[in-house]
């Protein structure tokens, strides 16, 4: 195993400079640094990471809270995932997915033990306990959706407008009885205030402002309640033309009982998925609509928040709204004569 005297003297440099690189104790410039670092690529030297957080004070792990107690993973959600630890592996960071329950006093046991810089939270809700207790842990932090308070840093999708995209795109086909299936979480007491209801309220307004009724099912995320959910909205409204689905596991579910009950998608009814993803979209039939997420650049921007805090590179709390991006795919079409 090469030594740091080794990786000195390849990058043509003091054994001090080279402790300063690898424990982050000091200031290097770039040139230097990008020397030592590929001479550290080229000698096959590892860090030890113990000895480094000793030195520094710091870990350089970041963690994504993520509640997949409460949430599937779906294709959506890997891509941010990906996306972020790329970008903070690209920055010198470890970045490690901490699966945990939506639970405030759990939190509360994994940031105490100093093992992480800093935490991406996500699932957020506009009173959230789990911000209160992150406040309280001196902790830094970034999340992906809003409270209320409006000095915190966050990134997060613009529900409004894309919750006004998907009804533009479906009233200019000429749907006028077009539902909406909403994710239900198991545990909903979490989840007063969290993007399934600001993503159901911007539908119920935009239906509104056109002078249509607006209809809401909710349903778990997955193929199964898909099927009661796609049953239910047609007993809630036969004439209904199209469904908007916020759950893009339950959507298999609704395409096949609508198959069951003998509709054609598109020509009987469309079917379109917000803020869902075109893998998600290809792996349905026929080929869904979607409003794709912007998760690999929610992903990034997430990280990157939460490292220039942790580096001291923010003016301010960046607070970034994304939109989703319409991606037409084979679900949807005109609506038929039956919906006027």
């Amino acid at each position: 195993m090469a030594t740091m005297r080794e990786v000195a003297e390849r990058a043509n440099v003091s054994i001090a400079t080279v402790s300063f690189v690898v424990n982050d104790t000091k200031p290097v410039s770039p040139e230097t640094r990008a020397r030592i670092m590929t001479a550290m690529a080229e000698l096959g030297y590892q860090r030890n990471a113990v000895a480094r957080a000793l030195a520094s004070h710091r870990t350089r792990i970041v963690a994504l809270l993520y509640p997949a107690l409460d949430h599937r993973i779906g294709p959506t959600v890997m891509k941010f995932i990906t996306e972020a630890a790329s970008v903070a592996r690209e920055r010198g960071y470890d970045f490690v997915l901490w699966p945990v329950a939506n639970d405030a006093e759990q939190m509360s046991s994994l940031l105490a033990g100093g093992l992480l810089d800093g935490v991406l939270l996500m699932e957020v809700q506009l009173d959230d306990a789990r911000v209160d207790r992150l406040i309280e842990s001196r902790v830094p932090f970034a999340l992906i959706g809003r409270t209320s308070d409006a000095n915190l840093p966050f990134v997060d999708i613009d529900f409004d407008a894309t919750l006004e995209q998907a009804l533009d795109y479906l009233t200019g086909l000429g749907h006028g009885h077009i539902a909406l299936v909403n994710e239900r979480i198991p545990d909903s007491t979490h989840y007063s205030d969290g993007p399934q209801v600001r993503g159901e309220l911007a539908y119920r307004e935009g239906m509104r402002a056109r002078g249509l009724v607006p209809h809401v099912v909710s349903c778990e995320g997955n193929p199964l309640d898909g099927r009661r959910a796609a049953t239910e909205v047609l007993r809630l409204e036969p004439r209904t033309t199209a469904i908007l689905s916020m759950t893009e596991l339950a959507v298999p579910g609704i395409l096949s009982e609508l198959r069951r009950t003998g509709l054609r998608v598109p020509a009987d009814i469309s079917v379109l998925g917000v803020s869902s993803s075109s893998e998600m979209g290809a792996l349905s039939d026929p080929v869904l609509t979607t409003l794709n997420a912007p998760a690999t650049e929610l992903g990034g921007l997430g990280v990157t928040a939460l490292i220039d805090q942790l580096e001291g590179n923010l003016a301010g709390p960046p607070q970034i709204l994304l939109d989703c991006t319409l991606v037409i795919g084979e679900s949807t079409g005109p609506a038929p004569t039956r919906s006027a």
